[in-house]
């Protein structure tokens, strides 16, 4: 009580010193809204743009009993088919600074002319956990340790008759994110991929990821605008997605993302779009 009475003693003689259309109305409301997220007596927080595709399991430096549903839709041109991803998902702090999520990912395929397209799979059952053991508002820095499970599933063709799991992945990673000033925010995302299938004759495979964003949020608002760059490699192959996006805030605890995907090689993939409807309940 008493730092929001002098906030708002220092705010009155502001208005009170300078005139009234020479006033940074944005700024002032970047000012409260940044005040509003981080300044809370139940442990530090900083505010930061979350990507759209690869999103986080909770914020960084979430506080307990916040919580989170997403819808998503997606469709990528495959060349010769298209591919339709939708997913469902759920994310909630039982503690502070620990993240919590459950997400059911589908895939369908739509050939083209007499190509035959791959099966249509509801992907995997995903848990995931994310703990930050950084958190500094003074320098507007979070750091998280995070991983993410994933019970693969066999082909809806085939899943009737043979195993239901085909193959389980292993996904730990780590996250640095910063906010510069009041608008500018910036993270990197990197882990590694490891999926151990569960017929003898197929080999364990080995993937590294590695995320880099950068976002502008538009001053005074929720809204932004950004590029998340998703890149993949092995031994032998890379590749890189470019994700240029916006979300935009359509009611106070409702918000909706749009992505565009650019492949960096296009021999297998080209233009995609994807959709991501963010409602927050109270809490």
């Amino acid at each position: 009580m008493g730092l929001a009475f002098a906030f708002s003693i220092l705010a009155a003689n502001t208005l009170a010193a300078r005139p009234l259309d020479t006033l940074d109305r944005k700024t002032i409301r970047d000012t409260l809204y940044i005040y509003e997220v981080e300044d809370k007596k139940e442990g530090e927080k900083v505010l930061h743009a979350e990507p759209l595709f690869i999103d986080l399991i909770r914020d960084l430096g979430a506080r307990q009993g916040e919580a989170e549903w997403n819808i998503g839709f997606g469709l990528t041109d495959r060349l010769d088919y298209d591919k339709y991803l939708m997913l469902i998902e759920y994310e909630f702090a039982p503690f502070y600074h620990l993240g919590m999520e459950f997400e059911i990912p589908v895939t369908l395929y739509s050939a083209r002319a007499d190509i035959v397209a791959p099966s249509n799979r509801i992907e995997s059952l995903k848990a995931a956990m994310q703990w930050s053991f950084f958190v500094s508002e003074e320098i507007s820095t979070s750091m998280a340790l995070g991983y993410i499970n994933e019970l693969e599933l066999s082909d809806l063709d085939i899943i009737h008759r043979g195993p239901i799991f085909k193959s389980n992945l292993y996904n730990p990673f780590f996250i640095a994110a910063k906010r510069w000033g009041n608008n500018f925010h910036t993270m990197v995302y990197a882990g590694i991929r490891i999926e151990q299938p569960f017929f003898k004759a197929v080999p364990v495979s080995v993937e590294y990821e590695w995320h880099t964003n950068i976002h502008y949020m538009i001053r005074g608002t929720r809204n932004f605008i950004g590029l998340e760059i998703n890149k993949y490699f092995d031994g032998e192959r890379f590749n890189a997605v470019f994700r240029p996006q916006m979300r935009l805030g359509i009611a106070d605890n409702v918000l909706i993302g749009i992505v565009v995907g650019l492949p960096l090689v296009r021999s297998s993939e080209r233009l995609s779009i994807f959709f991501r409807l963010i409602y927050e309940p109270p809490h």
